[in-house]
């Protein structure tokens, strides 16, 4: 039998390597990670957690209208938004030393370095060979450049650069409406800047459901946020005064667009470059690589997660895929894989969306016979006394079994209402379930209990 240094060699830090390689110390395997970086990933470093510290920022800077409507003088002259970049760097630092300490705790090994597979069993790590029976690529990705938009991280910004700006712009151009783009429109325009969002396709979050993204979409527009949907970018310009992009409608109205920065968020390119998987026979696509059940690749000792496979981006699914991939590996039941339609979808702008599932959309192209329950927020008197009513809780279901298909939530805190829903659906429960469970008053959690009602007919507050 074979000797190995590890019986598990993760390549990356992220909350897919590092909670990986946690789980396969807990079972008892012997385990190293190498990382080129911060501990904690893009998510915690320069994703997740800083942009969520932002958002957190701008909530308490919003709050001050509702001081002033009390009669509470506020002075804004003293605000600097350094303080708001010092404050969500202070917690990226402190979770990856968090990290840092998980994986010291577990007794896993941190290698610091660049590593590139030479083998089936072996990677290289400035030049010296580490063997294990198993390697697991958990690599993340990096904002998408597109020719002509190149990021220079001072006019035009990737969502790293906007991370880091220490001081605000007067005016924002975003191109891309997707989650990454709606938070940073969320953001800037809480804290005083002009935003303007250019979307290729019709609609600002074009994955989410069309109905629940009306909701973000009317707030937005009453905060002066414009949104170009179905338009596309034809060119950039830079001077020293700031950006220049040209842009065309769908019916061929072309504009000149003028601010002094440009946040390309058009998506992310994995990170799989110089790994060598070439040369060990790991297949990819795209710049993807190639995994099937249990998350292996085509070499049977190497396993892939998170956003170097194609799977969902999302920090979440990327722990989850290397949970399953190291308890297969310690030969523990495994499910195959994560279950698409069982993991959530959170977007943290204000109203938030939450989701999991298909959207309407997309059980109508599929021809899924389902039937909608909708449950306006402003039916819970919760979301009336804190002064959010503007929201809404959507279930989709099968009309004959009543079994859960999807459930889409807007409005306050929809990101932590939305698992009650899931697990409901994940334990193979009935709205019927949620309907008859008794929900505390006054909370916001009511609205999905009315949701669920909704579907069977006996909604009381709508």
């Amino acid at each position: 039998m074979a000797s190995y240094d590890y019986d598990l060699l993760v390549i990356g830090a992220g909350p897919g390597g590092y909670v990986g390689a946690i789980r396969a110390s807990q079972l008892g395997m012997k385990t190293a990670i190498v990382e080129r970086d911060k501990p904690g990933g893009v998510c915690l470093n320069v994703g997740c957690i800083p942009s969520k510290a932002l958002i957190h920022q701008a909530e308490l800077y919003h709050s001050i209208h509702a001081l002033e409507a009390m009669g509470v003088a506020v002075d804004k002259k003293g605000f600097n938004y350094r303080t708001v970049f010092k404050k969500s760097r202070e917690a990226a630092d402190r979770l990856s030393r968090g990290v840092q300490s998980l994986i010291k705790k577990n007794k896993i090994e941190l290698i610091a370095g660049e590593a590139k597979l030479t083998g089936a069993h072996e990677v290289s790590v400035g030049g010296k060979k580490i063997s294990a029976k198993f390697v697991m690529i958990a690599t993340g990705s990096r904002p998408k450049e597109i020719p002509g938009y190149e990021f220079d991280e001072e006019l035009v910004l990737s969502s790293t650069g906007a991370l880091m700006l220490e001081k605000l712009p007067k005016e924002l151009l975003i191109l891309g409406a997707g989650y990454i783009g709606m938070e940073f429109a969320h953001v800037m325009s809480t804290f005083g800047v002009k935003v303007t969002v250019v979307e290729m396709l019709d609609q600002i979050l074009p994955l989410s459901d069309k109905e629940a993204v009306e909701v973000l979409y009317k707030d937005f527009h009453k905060r002066g946020i414009v949104m170009m949907t179905g338009t596309k970018a034809t060119g950039l310009k830079k001077a020293k005064s700031g950006v220049e992009l040209s842009v065309e409608t769908k019916d061929g109205k072309k504009e000149t667009l003028k601010a002094d920065k440009l946040l390309v968020a058009v998506g992310r390119t994995p990170n799989t470059e110089g790994l060598g998987l070439d040369a060990v026979g790991v297949k990819t696509e795209k710049g993807y690589i190639i995994a099937g059940d249990y998350y292996r690749t085509s070499v049977e000792s190497i396993f892939a997660v998170g956003d170097c496979v194609p799977s969902l981006a999302l920090a979440h699914v990327a722990s989850k895929e290397a949970e399953i991939a190291v308890e297969h590996m310690a030969g523990k039941h495994a499910e195959k894989r994560l279950p698409a339609e069982l993991v959530p979808a959170a977007i943290y702008t204000e109203p938030q969306l939450a989701s999991f599932g298909p959207t309407e959309a997309e059980l109508k192209e599929k021809k899924t016979p389902y039937e909608k329950a909708v449950f306006p927020y402003r039916g819970a008197g919760k979301s009336v006394a804190i002064e959010q009513p503007e929201g809404l809780v959507k279930i989709l279901f099968d009309p004959k079994t009543h079994e859960i298909l999807a459930a889409h939530i807007a409005g306050s805190t929809a990101t932590e209402l939305i698992h009650e829903i899931l697990l409901a659906k994940k334990a193979e429960l009935l709205p019927e379930d949620i309907a008859t469970m008794v929900h505390a008053h006054p909370t916001l959690s009511e609205a999905v209990m009315e949701g669920a009602r909704t579907v069977e007919g006996w909604a009381i507050h709508f």
